[in-house]
């Protein structure tokens, strides 16, 4: 550590203990800076982004009017060459991954911030990080069809985990950082900072404590002041004036619901497979991205409209969708479909949040033209059903009907959609949910799938862990069967059960082997008269009660609690105390490691 830096330091702990500063108010003012940084971090994406495009294929601007004007050769090209080359800065941010990891660089450092936040340490590697935001930057400039938001988010977040890494910030406050920076970004992307807060609480945290969400939003604040001072802080999506819904027509929204949930459990599930089929294809990464590229070229031919993230697209389907035809939105529809699942297939990194707002769009443009043709009179323009379409294909997609909600609000600031967004989302949420359709994000299925295994665990009851055991006698087995028994299994115990199965009590080894030694015949020398032979004894003869059985609805801690008491591997376990049936055995190697992951998921 540099004395400069060593100074700096003692500064800031100086004036932190002048001012009575504690690490709460200090977490607060650190998140401001992450805010700040952040949106920098994304004017910077949108200046490079712009930059190259008018470097290379002579405009700046959307990506759409890019393509539109360009002839159709270079359409075709242009993604095929950008693939190409952001698969190569892809395979030299794997080397990189690999090199760190060989040179025992930090086990904990994760590439995605998400993993960094939940999993991770939040430390993120800057070299690998700008390298995959530069292949990113390539991919989306020469007309991939994702979003520039996944990129500007990581960028945001690497800001705030190099700001926490200088800072020396522990662990728990340096993952809060990280989430401020990645809700300032995700605030300068879609100008939406109350949205931006509960996108990284409600899929990231999985949490809404104040704790965690005052710094996020202090963060998002300052990103939206940043971004209104550089005349960036208007809602992106502009909409008509229309009547505010009310009444039975919100019944017509909560069935939108029912195909938005549907359409987005499709949505994911055409994403995953074309993932598989790009996999099993398996060309070198740079060729597959080419590929990808080259099936967005071929549509972009007839359908320039699938360049970019459909951002200017939705907008003219926002304004003007009432005049395009279905014709024309079910084709650009699917075209856009196709165009998304080819280039996030093939690996090029980028955002899918604003093509998920794409398919909203237009699937709910769809669904109110139908509704207006058969009601004219009494339906709300089409338009209230394509921006509720954005909103509840987005809270099934990413699993945060919350977050859908507000961010719909918030990039449109028009309160008459509210109560069918609400609505809508909601009934989309749980459909997608019941039908296993999962998210956009890992992130959510890993913290689902945490929840459920933390739920079971904390429901386990003995009968989960009871094993068949083999070492059970009637009460008259005899001791040559006995001894067969204990030769075979290598217990200490065999267990008595009458003929219903019932627990009567056990034959300790120890008492078979003393009566062994007591049985052996007397030597002829030492022997008077004959003395009758002894009969051989039974289970009954010789069983005890040291034992204490578990029972079948014993829960995990009573039963270690038994386990200590007994200082053995093996008990019995029973059905009850009133119907004591003979079920199996628990070991206790078992009963520990689950009681180990059950405390662990606490």
């Amino acid at each position: 550590m540099s004395t400069s830096f060593t100074r700096r330091l003692a500064r800031r702990l100086f004036w932190q203990r002048l001012l009575r500063i504690s690490a709460w108010q200090g977490t607060l003012l650190w998140a401001m800076v992450a805010g700040f940084l952040g949106a920098l971090a994304t004017l910077a994406f949108r200046a490079l982004l712009d930059g190259l495009d008018r470097l290379v294929l002579g405009r700046g601007g959307s990506l759409v009017a890019i393509a539109q004007s360009l002839p159709w050769w270079a359409r075709l090209l242009s993604p095929v060459v950008g693939g190409l080359l952001a698969g190569l800065l892809l395979v030299l941010a794997r080397r990189l991954a690999q090199r760190n990891a060989r040179q025992g660089g930090p086990h904990n450092e994760a590439s995605d911030y998400m993993e960094a936040v939940v999993l991770g340490d939040g430390r993120i590697p800057a070299a690998q990080t700008l390298v995959r935001s530069t292949s990113s930057l390539l991919s989306i400039a020469s007309g991939g069809s994702i979003g520039r938001e996944g990129s500007m988010v990581q960028l945001a977040a690497l800001c705030a985990s190099m700001l926490g890494q200088r800072l020396r910030f522990p662990v728990e406050r340096l993952r809060l950082l990280v989430a401020c920076g990645a809700a300032a970004g995700v605030t300068a992307a879609y100008n939406a900072p109350i949205a931006a807060a509960f996108f990284i609480a409600e899929i990231v945290l999985g949490s809404i404590a104040m704790e965690s969400v005052g710094p996020i939003l202090i963060a998002s604040v300052c990103a939206h002041i940043t971004m209104q001072r550089f005349g960036l802080g208007a809602p992106p999506y502009i909409l008509p004036a229309f009547a505010e819904v009310t009444g039975p027509e919100v019944a017509l929204f909560a069935l939108l619901g029912l195909f938005m949930g549907g359409g987005a459990a499709l949505f994911l599930q055409g994403m995953n497979r074309s993932k598989r089929l790009f996999a099993r294809l398996a060309p070198p990464l740079p060729l597959r991205l080419a590929l990808g590229g080259l099936v967005v070229g071929l549509i972009s031919i007839w359908l320039p409209q699938v360049w970019g993230n459909g951002y200017s697209v939705v907008n003219q389907v926002l304004q003007q969708g009432d005049s395009m035809g279905w014709s024309w939105l079910l084709l650009l529809l699917a075209a856009k479909m196709v165009a998304t699942f080819a280039t996030v297939g093939s690996g090029a990194v980028g955002g899918v949040f604003t093509p998920a707002l794409f398919c909203g769009c237009f699937v709910g443009e769809l669904f109110g033209l139908g509704v207006h043709a058969l009601w004219p009179a009494a339906s709300a323009a089409p338009v209230a059903y394509a921006v509720t379409g954005m909103g509840a294909f987005l809270a099934a997609a990413t699993q945060a009907p919350l977050m859908a909600i507000l961010m719909i609000f918030e990039m449109t600031l028009r309160y008459e959609v509210m109560l069918p967004l609400m609505a809508c989302s909601v009934v989309a949420y749980f459909v997608a949910r019941s039908i296993g359709a999962g998210s956009m994000y890992e992130i959510t299925i890993k913290r689902r799938e945490h929840g459920d295994e933390k739920l079971r665990l904390a429901q386990l009851q003995m009968r989960d862990l009871v094993q068949p055991t083999e070492t059970v006698v009637p009460p008259d087995a005899d001791l040559e069967a006995m001894s067969r028994l204990f030769l075979q299994h290598r217990v200490k115990y065999l267990y008595v059960v009458d003929a219903q199965q019932r627990f009567l009590g056990v034959v300790p080894l120890p008492a078979l082997s003393a009566h062994t030694a007591r049985a052996q015949p007397p030597s002829p020398a030492s022997s008077g008269s004959p003395a009758l032979p002894a009969l051989p004894p039974r289970a009954a003869d010789l069983m005890t009660q040291e034992l204490r059985p578990l029972t079948q609805d014993m829960q995990l801690g009573q039963a270690l609690q038994r386990f200590m008491e007994h200082h053995g591997e093996r008990l019995p376990v029973i059905r009850s105390a009133q119907d004591p049936v003979l079920l199996g055995a628990a070991d206790k190697s078992t009963l520990l490691a689950t009681y180990v992951r059950l405390s662990e998921s606490l």
